[in-house]
């Protein structure tokens, strides 16, 4: 059975007891500003929750999700969250987190025309296109498809790289620092994938 309406209150009540037991300023504090390290750009999927994966508090991680975790350059939504966390609040690392067993990338492969979300996964696909011969190589369609949601985090990653606000920042701060990670559903692992870019030819 699932979470029901009432008991998501119940469990707030809850939840803001304790918190004032173990800080009695929690929320005074929290009312006061957010410092955040982190801008997490993940996808909507309801098993992936940023702060939980990355066991941070309130006020640590500056979230944006969308399914298959996009950076699409025509977005508004996500350029102002990339611009607001780095111009605004200075985020020190920016992490593009996407995840094994992903819906949209799944959506992407299968390429359903009927569908209004068909548009959404293009970018998806062109990065399906872009590495075609690694993916071919790969004869098992799990093993492909785990690759291409690595894939997909990378081709976000560049994407964030090419805003002005994050270049300025990194040739002018020395960050913020840019992250690919891959959450491994089965096992509940964040992977590290290495993202490689030079700072000094930003």
């Amino acid at each position: 059975m699932g979470l029901s309406y009432k008991q998501v209150f119940e469990n707030n009540r809850l939840w803001a007891a304790e918190k004032k037991v173990s800080d009695s300023e929690f929320f005074k504090k929290l009312s006061e500003d957010q410092q955040p390290d982190y801008l997490y750009i993940g996808c909507s999927d309801s098993r992936v929750p940023a702060e939980i994966l990355m066991g941070a508090e309130l006020g640590e991680v500056f979230v944006h999700r969308n399914i298959a975790n996009q950076v699409a350059l025509s977005d508004r939504n996500a350029l102002s969250v990339i611009h607001f966390a780095v111009d605004q609040l200075k985020v020190k690392h920016i992490v593009v987190c996407g995840h094994y067993m992903c819906g949209g990338v799944q959506a992407a492969m299968e390429r359903k025309q009927d569908s209004p979300l068909d548009p959404w996964f293009d970018q998806v696909r062109e990065v399906a296109k872009l590495n075609r011969t690694e993916l071919e190589r790969l004869n098992d369609v799990g093993e492909r498809f785990r690759r291409l949601v690595e894939l997909n985090v990378e081709a976000q990653c560049r994407n964030v790289l090419k805003r002005e606000v994050v270049k300025e920042a990194i040739r002018n701060n020395g960050s913020p620092t840019l992250h690919g990670w891959v959450f491994d559903i089965h096992s509940g692992g964040l992977i590290d994938l290495d993202f490689q870019y030079d700072p000094l030819s930003i």
